[in-house]
């Protein structure tokens, strides 16, 4: 039975900057000697759990009362109140009845906005009996009795939550353990940060021939490693049994992480980008990245095909040392026409 399925993806970006740093520059990480440009798992698994290939797989948009993807937010408490106060309710009743509705979530923030301090992930069917309720009180003009609040948080099945867990401090009962690990997407080459220098018209000004704004705006571009590792038995037992979800939690997935880039600098550049090579393995073994290959930067003139040699000769040779280090795999080349999405999806799926 196949327990782990784990993803490789190569994946080329022009010039970008999808994931920056406080400074407002591409994140980087140095390896093998080398600055290589970095995306960060957090901006991989935001941009896929929100993008319209979840949302059509799954049949579900994040933030709504129903379907399979949760909400992750630190307003509920903040909502309820605008909700309570926009339905009449004096400040009091609506401060105190928001109030005891966010602490079920967590802590609040001290600045009185009925903020929860961190973020927390509820599942569409949290979220509607949170609706649910804030109708009645309204309707019944009355605070929370504590039974009620009690049933805000139950067992759910959130795909997203499913996948990437969740953790709630005042409630650890219904923390979620994650199912899926996302690593830093790394370029498998040096990389040097550019900065383009930039200047601006303004349209109305016919008498000064000179720039009304000049700016710099910092890129790179890479060809960058992703991995993923999937516990399938975890999966399927987060979301209930249900092997239909499974099937289509897992398409969903792979094919957000194939095709769908963060939307850092979208606007800007454009860097929208396929995988080139993608390859799945399946198997109860231990997992393990292929990250090695990269450790010594890719140095040639063709990136993208030799990055896919030195990937496939890593995981051949792993298979020489350690024996087969998977049951089966599947894999499809963009270069060279091979393989196809379609057929990855359901390989992954089956």
């Amino acid at each position: 039975m196949t327990r782990f399925i784990q993803l490789h993806t190569l994946i080329s970006y022009p010039p970008s900057n999808l994931n920056r740093d406080d400074l407002g520059r591409p994140k980087t990480a140095l390896m093998g000697g080398a600055e290589r440009l970095r995306v960060s798992s957090q901006s991989l698994k935001r941009a896929w759990r929100t993008s319209d290939v979840f949302a059509a797989r799954l049949g579900s948009q994040v933030g709504s009362s129903d379907g399979s993807l949760g909400t992750r937010t630190k307003r509920l408490g903040a909502d309820a109140y605008e909700r309570f106060r926009a339905a009449g309710f004096n400040e009091k009743l609506a401060g105190d009845s928001a109030g005891k509705i966010a602490q079920v979530y967590g802590a609040l923030k001290k600045d009185k906005s009925f903020e929860i301090e961190q973020l927390v992930h509820v599942s569409a069917e949290e979220k509607a009996t949170l609706d649910a309720l804030i109708a009645t009180l309204i309707a019944e003009k009355r605070e929370p009795e504590q039974a009620e609040l009690d049933a805000l948080l139950h067992t759910q099945h959130a795909v997203d939550i499913a996948m990437f867990g969740r953790m709630l401090a005042s409630k650890t009962e219904y923390n979620g353990e994650a199912a899926v690990q996302v690593a830093h997407a790394l370029g498998i080459h040096a990389s040097v940060l550019e900065d383009d220098y930039f200047t601006a018209v303004d349209d109305l000004n016919v008498q000064d021939a000179g720039a009304a704004h000049i700016g710099e705006s910092p890129f790179a571009a890479a060809v960058l490693y992703q991995y993923l590792c999937i516990d399938r038995e975890l999966l399927k037992r987060n979301l209930g049994g249900d092997e239909a979800l499974l099937n289509a939690a897992l398409q969903a997935l792979i094919e957000a992480a194939l095709t769908v880039a963060p939307t850092g600098k979208q606007n800007s550049y454009a860097s929208r980008a396929y995988a080139h090579y993608a390859l799945v393995e399946k198997g109860s073994r231990q997992p393990r990245s292929l990250s090695l290959a990269f450790l010594k930067p890719v140095a040639g003139n063709d990136y993208a095909s030799e990055g896919i040699q030195a990937l496939t000769t890593l995981r051949d040779n792993m298979d020489k040392v350690y024996g087969a280090c998977a049951d089966a795999r599947d894999e499809f080349n963009v270069l060279t026409g091979s393989g196809s999405l379609a057929g990855l999806l359901a390989f992954a799926a089956e």
